[in-house]
């Protein structure tokens, strides 16, 4: 009889711990609906490709301090099927101009961090190289056109393009490092991405050196927040006598608390492919110049880069009229407020953009 009982209790016992081991689980839940996880809540290994490992979302440091190491500067292109880009969040300086049809560029220069994907990269035009030459960088793009080859290799950079010139002008080979991501496109010319770190190696393969060049600014820490302006709207159009296309005019919008701006591009905001994040920037500066073109049948422009003219800083929530300068291609890039004095920067990411007339730079 009493060995019936023990049999009994420990069936029940063993009912008891399965129905704790069951029910547990839900303890916590106050209702039947299914609770839907937002993006942050999803393990890293459910989130699909396109958002890269947590490690490469962030900065590695603050664009703007350098890392003492030449930089590397990247051909980015801007067309619809380009967007969003991967990696110039991460850039520390970025200019963009106009190039065939109306359609911007950017220029690149990474000298902080070692952004793991830029892209789409696309084709140089001279006055591209010129920009980057300012930097005596690492200068990757993916070819060029025949006349073209020849000028970028005038200007004496060390090159990493993606195409061997051909044509005749230059001996520039395919060398850099590069690889296609079609689920960003169907179409090839919208699929090629290079990363900092390899460009770097294949450049040190090449012997080309590491040290030299860098960051031409000379920067600043931020301003407390009593001594912040209120410009906190800014437009910027890159629309030239020839070609006005929709959809390539920057804006920025002035955070007063983090003494940043946050860029938008054609009416949305502008963020990376990798991470989803909104490009934010500490300067922003509006060159003014000579934008000649078309110049032939291919839509080829002119974009004056040495000289001076008129340019419009933003920082630390402040406008300033004031001019900017260079001496030669071999020169780097002066900004100079209305006294004539050198600006300093807010230390982090610099937005440069070159435009036609002072008529395409609003703020208020």
């Amino acid at each position: 009889m009493s060995v019936g009982r023990n049999i009994s209790r420990l069936a029940i016992i063993f009912i008891i711990i399965f129905l704790l081991l069951v029910l547990l689980p839900f303890s916590g839940c106050r209702s039947s609906a299914v609770t839907v996880m937002s993006k942050e809540q999803v393990p890293l290994a459910a989130i699909p490709e396109k958002a890269i490992e947590m490690e490469n979302i962030m900065p590695v440091s603050l664009p703007g301090a350098g890392s003492g190491t030449r930089p590397v500067a990247v051909m980015v292109e801007n067309s619809f099927a380009a967007r969003p880009q991967s990696g110039l969040i991460l850039a520390d300086v970025v200019y963009e101009v106009v190039d065939e049809y109306g359609i911007t560029r950017f220029v690149a220069i990474y000298s902080s961090n070692e952004a793991h994907v830029v892209g789409p990269v696309r084709s140089t035009r001279p006055y591209y190289a010129d920009i980057a030459r300012a930097f005596d960088p690492i200068y990757a793009f993916f070819g060029t056109y025949p006349q073209c080859y020849g000028y970028v290799e005038s200007l004496g950079m060390y090159v990493l393009s993606a195409m061997t010139d051909h044509s005749g002008h230059s001996s520039i080979t395919a060398q850099a490092p590069y690889w296609r991501d079609w689920n960003r496109s169907s179409i090839q010319e919208h699929t090629a991405c290079m990363s900092i770190s390899s460009l770097k190696q294949k450049a040190q393969q090449l012997g080309y050196p590491l040290e030299g060049g860098g960051l031409t600014f000379s920067y600043k820490g931020e301003p407390p927040l009593e001594a912040r302006g209120g410009i906190t709207n800014i437009h910027i159009s890159f629309a030239t006598h020839a070609y006005a296309p929709g959809g390539f005019d920057a804006k920025y919008i002035y955070d007063r608390a983090s003494n940043s701006y946050l860029r938008y591009m054609g009416g949305y905001p502008h963020t990376d492919y990798n991470t989803g994040q909104q490009i934010t920037v500490k300067n922003i500066v509006a060159m003014v110049s000579d934008i000649e073109g078309p110049l032939d049948q291919y839509g080829h422009m002119a974009v004056r880069t040495v000289g001076s003219g008129t340019a419009f800083i933003f920082q630390d929530g402040q406008a300033i009229q004031g001019s900017w300068q260079r001496g030669s291609v071999f020169e780097p890039f002066i900004y100079r407020d209305g006294s004539g004095r050198q600006i300093s920067f807010t230390g982090g990411a610099t937005w440069i953009a070159i435009v036609q007339g002072a008529d395409k730079v609003s703020f208020q």
